[in-house]
Formats: structure tokens, C-alpha cells, sequence
């Protein structure tokens, strides 16, 4: 028998501490191929998202995903997050939640840059005129 994993059921709990507690839970979301969120609000591959009852409609956290819709700028979106792409939930008021582990796409290194010769140090910026006197001259505008 295959091993249950025990993220959808922590995601759930923290959901309802959350909404019993007053509190507004929130996911973040390592975004790739997999989620449906709107593109133009996801920030260096990640996005977090206000899951509130307030907030969404037909919310199902199930065993695997996030779904529900939302207004993104007053406009209706379906949303859908597989649970593997899940890396944290908490309370916006206080940030006490839970982080998981970052999957592994997001932990691949970043390519590395072909490095040419070496380039020389920007020269400094001239320093700007000192006045005649060490008192500051004023000019009276009308």
C-alpha cells in the first residue's frame, strides 16, 4: 500500500486554526507548468494567495490540490494548485503556519553565466565643486 502523505491533511488543519482562530490563511505557491494562477500576478516563479472563505469560492483542499476560484483585479479566475506545489501556509496577522519543502525544480542552481575576461572597475564619479568659502552662499529667488 502507498504511503498517504501527510501535507494535505496539515495544509487542512492549519486552515481551520486559522478560520477559528479570526485569522486569514495564505498559501504560497511555487509556480510552474503544473498551477493555474493568473501569470501576471506570480513574482520570481512563486505567488501567494489569500485562500479565506471571504476571498474564494468552491474552496476543495483536497488530497491533491488547492482549487477554488477568485477575483484577480475584479476578475474571475479558476485557480488550481497541485499540493506538490505547495510550500507554505499561514496566518497573514501573525505569519504562524507551516513551510514545506521546496520541490525540487525550484532548488535546481541557477545556470551560470558564460564569464568573459575580466572587465576593469568602473571609474568613480568626479566629486562635485566645493564653495569659495566654508559658508553656504544663498540666492534669493522671486
Amino acid at each position: 500500500m502507498a504511503e498517504v502523505s501527510t501535507k494535505p491533511y496539515l495544509i487542512r488543519a492549519i486552515y481551520d486554526w486559522c478560520t477559528d482562530s479570526g485569522f486569514t490563511p495564505y498559501i504560497a505557491v511555487a509556480v510552474d507548468e503544473s498551477v493555474r494562477v493568473p501569470a501576471e500576478f506570480v513574482n520570481n516563479g512563486e505567488i501567494v494567495l489569500n485562500i479565506s472563505a471571504l476571498a474564494t469560492s468552491r474552496l476543495a483542499i483536497d488530497n491533491e490540490a488547492v482549487s477554488f476560484q477568485a477575483r484577480f483585479g475584479g476578475v474571475p479566475r479558476e485557480v488550481y494548485v497541485p499540493m506538490a506545489r505547495v510550500i507554505a501556509i499561514y496566518a497573514r496577522e501573525n505569519g504562524q503556519g507551516m513551510a514545506f519543502e521546496v520541490p525540487r525544480a525550484m532548488t535546481a542552481p541557477a545556470p551560470r553565466a558564460v564569464q568573459g575576461p575580466p572587465q576593469p572597475p568602473a571609474p568613480e564619479p568626479p566629486e562635485p565643486p566645493k564653495p569659495a568659502s566654508d559658508r553656504p552662499r544663498l540666492t534669493r529667488v522671486k
